[in-house]
């Protein structure tokens, strides 16, 4: 689900806005879908209730008939983005997720997954402490691993 392709390790972001762009355009990478339907199904989620879960982390998300699979992008940021996250803290750890309408199920699923596996302060640490994809990578897979 996330090829190394759709990973950044030291994005950098000047702005929430500028952040949901390239995200999408990454989720979009080597697909069918087109960035700016994803980020204007973002968008509109986000209008609805700040994406920023705390902790330095956020997970935008949305669902468009934009996609034909569910899609993810992942990105460890240069510098903190202030996000209007719920606790008021900036986000460095960005987490985009965009599905097809017709898999809401799926959607639901992936997101408590990612929630959980993000929910871990010293996964978020290797993350934030990642130099390469790969980095990133091994972060995922042990804490899913540790998930069982």
């Amino acid at each position: 689900m996330l090829p190394a392709e759709r990973v950044r390790v030291g994005l950098p972001a000047a702005s929430k806005r500028e952040l949901l762009e390239t995200m999408s355009a990454l989720a979009a990478h080597g697909t069918a879908a087109d960035a700016s339907v994803i980020l204007d199904a973002v968008l509109q989620r986000e209008a609805l209730m700040s994406t920023g879960v705390g902790q330095g982390l956020a997970l935008p998300h949305a669902r468009t008939q934009s996609v034909d699979d569910t899609t993810a992008a992942l990105a460890i940021l240069e510098s903190a983005v202030d996000y209007d996250s719920l606790d008021g803290s900036p986000v460095r750890i960005v987490l985009l997720l965009a599905g097809p309408e017709r898999e809401r199920s799926v959607h639901l699923r992936l997101l408590s997954r990612i929630s959980r596996v993000m929910a871990d302060a010293g996964t978020r640490q290797r993350l934030l402490d990642a130099e390469s994809v790969r980095d990133v990578h091994r972060a995922l897979a042990d804490a899913e691993a540790a998930l069982g």
